[in-house]
């Protein structure tokens, strides 16, 4: 019989939690897709709002565009999958999978035609005013129809390469999210139609300038087509169409039958380009006798056909959002550098480990530094000779990681350095597997933590040979160790010196490297074993409290909300009177302030200029408040099937930091999206017109107060 480690060690481990997830069908659930929706929506709406600077609210289109990229390439995929494979059950949330995908369809189609509306009707015109303009090639000048014939003939033409479709020549491969003309060529003599297909490079920018440094642009698309004569000399076009197709991105490996989890995943990640359309994107007015034999060559539902304006996908705006114009942008900010930080030399490590012994830090970016405290931290700690091991887990960095530099430069220099790097992050698996086998390279201890579970978990342990003996550092965190999204994302972290936090951290090390099984924690809640259970203990507490006639209150601030046995208990402690504040950026199928359900539930979403990514846990707790922060969401896969672990906050000073976080984000007099039901609204102003508080500008203005 073949023996599993795989299995083995996930049993070992955490067999007493792994059986607690159960699928509890309850009615009063918001679907995950149509939820993630409603949060696509909200992105959506910010580029309709005409307070926030004009390149900005190009950026929000973009990122709408980008979103739902994503969202077909896994989670429309997933639907899909249960289609082909004819499962037909209803899920929690009442739709079976063809129910569910139609329902999806409908509300995209909706919103991208949404989409173009807003930027045809809006900011199109805002643009041109500021002398930023995306044109046609009908609305071109004659110097500047000669300047890009100029170039497709001398850059363009080159890199072309046009495809025929005939009895010798296949329906070519179309690759995921590559743009595309699908051309109807006529031979002149015998009147035949050939279908050929040209691939727009996408290594050229798909947005050309009219001339050198204009600010007009013409998408590359329409200049190849208004050369495709050149392309096929002595053939007559019978029409063309624009068109983009998304592919299947999910990876499935299985891991119990995986001998070398690395090379599955590199294997894995070759066949990925290959799998099944999933979207077809084509503009408006197309050649119908065109889209069919598209549709029926990429196997492609109607439901999935998704008709744009123009140009086809707007997320290549970004060109246009990232214009250097500073009035059309956000302020320009810097974050601070944490003060008890303030003036080390970046080579005095006695004075730098020493002010991290003076009390824990409380980071907040990206309104504090993530270069000047956790980045120092890991190059302090990599140049120390006193140092003499590092460990470390990744999920997500960025391309020229300074933290992995930091990790070789340890590991070249005689430390032990361990990293635990999660390959199975999603669309950064090959970036991750590039960053394993150069960390090898340098000697550095690389695993992938524990097989059947991805290692979300962001933390950081450091261990120095000091004068009075062995001492541990930490970092836990919210975010990723990922220097360029720690700019944008908002985020919550902690140094310490805590002796009882770095003896868990130490313990947790060393059962994502090892075997561990009866490791027990003090400061840190660790999924899968104990967070869910302490975590809906914690909500039974608040519901006793509540039964008791005592006050009774939680407030968590989120990603995502799904899981259905908490959706469930929220409703259980709102009927017993706790009153609860949600603060969720995305997902959220608890339904709040249904009448006889959820009176007492209240649900906001923050977004704008920040992406609001830290994660934090408030229970009254009769009087005994308890603040808790970490890297989990309240989903199946944080809770059940990752390495997710939340961390408790002692210091007064950081509660009262949680706490006005928290204060600022479910406040009436903040901009958020308010939830009843299923609907979610958004509130900027007061009654009286005036515009209610933004969130990311309060924070801007405390920091630059330096309070």
């Amino acid at each position: 019989m073949k023996f599993s480690l795989s299995a083995f060690v996930r049993n070992l481990l955490f067999t007493q939690t792994l059986n607690t997830s159960t699928v509890v069908k309850m009615q009063n659930l918001t679907d995950r897709e149509i939820s993630w929706l409603a949060f696509n929506q909200r992105v959506l709406e910010l580029a309709e709002d005409k307070s926030l600077p004009l390149l900005e609210r190009v950026r929000f289109l973009t990122i709408f565009s980008s979103n739902l990229d994503e969202f077909y390439m896994v989670r429309v995929a997933s639907v899909l999958r249960k289609i082909e494979n004819n499962i037909s059950t209803i899920n929690s949330a009442g739709f079976a999978p063809q129910e569910l995908l139609a329902e999806i369809s409908r509300i995209v189609k909706d919103l991208v035609a949404h989409q173009y509306r807003i930027f045809e009707q809006d900011l199109r015109p805002a643009l041109a005013k500021e002398g930023i303009e995306l044109i046609t090639w009908k609305d071109l000048k004659s110097d500047e129809k000669a300047h890009l014939q100029e170039l497709f003939k001398a850059r363009i033409f080159p890199v072309l390469t046009p495809l025929a479709v005939d009895p010798s020549h296949p329906f070519p491969y179309i690759s995921g999210l590559s743009l595309n003309l699908g051309v109807r060529v006529i031979n002149p003599d015998t009147k035949e139609k050939f279908f050929a297909r040209v691939k727009v490079p996408p290594i050229l920018s798909r947005l050309i300038p009219t001339s050198d440094n204009s600010t007009r642009f013409i998408p590359l698309e329409d200049l190849i087509a208004q050369n495709l004569d050149q392309l096929f000399p002595g053939m007559d076009i019978g029409g063309h169409l624009t068109f983009r197709v998304t592919r299947n991105q999910d990876l499935e490996i299985d891991e119990d039958d995986s001998e070398d989890l690395l090379t599955s995943l590199e294997q894995e990640l070759l066949l990925r380009r290959f799998g099944p359309p999933v979207r077809l994107e084509v503009e408006e007015g197309v050649n119908q006798e065109l889209l069919t034999m598209l549709m029926e060559e990429l196997e492609i539902d109607p439901l999935n056909v998704i008709r744009c304006g123009h140009p086809v996908n707007l997320q290549d705006l970004s060109k246009i959002a990232d214009l250097r114009i500073p009035a059309l942008h956000f302020p320009a900010f810097n974050s601070k550098t944490p003060r008890a930080l303030i003036g080390i030399d970046e080579e005095d490590h006695d004075v730098y480990f020493s002010a991290l012994r003076q009390g824990e830090i409380l980071l907040h970016h990206p309104y504090d530094s993530f270069t000047h405290s956790v980045v120092d931290f890991l190059n302090h700690a990599a140049a120390d000779p006193k140092v003499l091991a590092i460990k470390q887990t990744l999920y997500r960095t960025s391309g020229d990681s300074p933290i992995v530099a930091a990790l070789i430069e340890a590991a070249e220099a005689g430390k032990q350095v361990l990293a635990v790097i999660e390959i199975r992050a999603r669309f950064d698996e090959q970036a991750n597997v590039r960053w394993a086998r150069k960390l090898e390279a340098a000697g550095v201890h690389v695993v992938y933590g524990l097989m059947g579970l991805k290692t979300h978990a962001k933390l950081s342990l450091v261990i120095r040979d000091e004068q009075s003996g062995i001492h541990r550092y930490a970092h836990v965190g919210t975010g990723n160790y990922n220097p360029k999204t720690a700019r944008t994302y908002e985020d919550l972290g902690i140094l310490s010196a805590d002796e009882v936090l770095t003896e868990d951290l130490a313990k947790l090390f060393n059962q994502l490297s090892g075997f561990a099984p009866q490791s027990t924690y003090s400061r840190l809640l660790v999924a899968p074993k104990t967070l869910r259970p302490e975590l809906l203990a914690k909500i039974d507490r608040e519901i006793s409290h509540a039964r008791a006639g005592k006050p009774a209150h939680i407030r968590l601030k989120l990603n995502s909300i799904l899981d259905e046995e908490f959706c469930a208990k929220f409703y259980e402690a709102s009927q017993a009177g706790v009153k609860i504040d949600l603060l969720v950026r995305g997902i959220c199928s608890v339904q709040a302030g249904v009448e006889g359900l959820s009176e007492n539930i209240t649900a906001r979403s923050v977004l704008g200029r920040f992406l609001e990514h830290s994660r934090i846990f408030y229970f009254l707790n009769d009087g005994d408040p308890e603040f808790w922060i970490g890297s989990a969401d309240l989903m199946h896969r944080n809770l059940d099937r990752r390495v997710e672990c939340l961390v408790r906050i002692f210091d007064p000073s950081h509660i009262r930091q949680l706490d006005e976080i928290l204060n600022i984000g479910i406040s009436d007099q903040t901009q958020s999206w308010r939830l009843i039901g299923q609907r979610w609204t958004r509130q900027a102003t007061a009654e009286d017109g005036t515009r209610l508080v933004d969130a990311h500008s309060h924070h801007l203005n405390k920091n630059l107060k330096g309070s």
